[in-house]
């Protein structure tokens, strides 16, 4: 889609890219941006790995404190926009 057509439907272009499109626009025939969903993620992932590593006695002090920091980092909603906070 040019960048025209992008900026006249951008509503559309929301739309669409929420459920799952990726749109290419181009401007002057080369492409120039891609909009494309965002990913949802609540850290999930990585306190599963987190779980899995719990009470490990191979794990030296400094991975452990940097586990620690990376669970803090997990905790909350990690789908709300920093910038409104």
């Amino acid at each position: 889609m040019s960048a025209s057509e992008a900026s006249r439907n951008f509503s559309a272009v929301l739309d669409a890219a929420e459920h799952g499109e990726t749109i290419v626009v181009h401007r002057g025939g080369r492409r120039v941006a891609l909009i494309a969903p965002a990913p949802r993620a609540n850290g999930k992932a990585l306190l599963d790995v987190f779980e899995r590593w719990r009470g490990r006695d191979e794990l030296d002090e400094a991975f452990a404190e940097n586990v620690a920091k990376a669970r803090a980092a997990t905790e909350g909603d990690l789908d709300s926009d920093p910038w409104l906070d």
